[in-house]
């Protein structure tokens, strides 16, 4: 049986939407016209090869990266009119871990208690359910690739938010963090939670899926 962690969050109604997305880098046109409309419990699969727009896309939706036309909806309220409100509601994995590397895991994650709302799980229950318990004091930068991804997950877990948006979360996981990744998010999901997530493989999970292929 899987080992879960006993969380407890809040009840999850959220929803995102989009609506007419066109970009454009440089001369060349990533996405155009694009839609989609995401409900509680439901992951976006955003498919393609390297450069095809994925991380381009989950930007835009971050309202990190200004479109040609169309808007990001966050309950039928337009992002960019709440940009605050968005980000305490979202949390994202990217291909860089965007912690410090001098810090200690222990020292990140605590640094970023302070930046959204958290769960209620206790730290040293996410410590051992992500296998770096024995990792915690050490310095970042010590850490391998692998390690420093779960460390970035943990980050993830803490967070007691609707949102998760997660760039390429395989890269640099072996088979079993590959598979502890899936059953997060199928936790996530089950709890009402919402997951945005770029791959370039098809990712098998047990929910209600939705692809945007770029």
């Amino acid at each position: 049986m899987r080992r879960r962690l006993a969380t407890e969050r809040k009840v999850l109604t959220a929803k995102l939407s989009a609506k007419d997305l066109t970009l454009i880098r440089g001369e060349r046109c990533l996405f155009q016209q694009l839609e989609f409309a995401l409900d509680a419990g439901e992951l976006l699969l955003l498919q393609g090869r390297n450069g095809s727009g994925k991380t381009s896309l989950l930007r835009a939706i971050a309202g990190l990266l200004s479109l040609e036309s169309g808007e990001v909806h966050w309950n039928d309220v337009p992002v960019l009119s709440q940009r605050q409100e968005f980000h305490g509601a979202m949390v994202w994995l990217a291909h860089r871990t965007g912690l410090k590397g001098d810090l200690t895991p222990a020292e990140n994650l605590h640094f970023e208690a302070t930046l959204r709302p958290q769960s209620k799980t206790e730290i040293a229950a996410i410590y051992e359910r992500l296998g770096i318990a024995r990792l915690k004091r050490l310095p970042l930068r010590s850490l391998s690739a692998g390690q420093q991804r779960r460390v970035a997950l943990a980050r993830m877990l803490m967070a007691d938010v609707p949102l998760w948006l997660m760039d390429e979360p395989f890269t640099n996981l072996d088979s079993d963090g590959r598979k502890l990744v899936i059953e997060l998010t199928e936790e996530h999901l089950a709890s009402g939670g919402l997951c945005v997530l770029a791959a370039h493989q098809e990712v098998d999970i047990n929910a209600t899926v939705k692809r945007v292929k770029l």
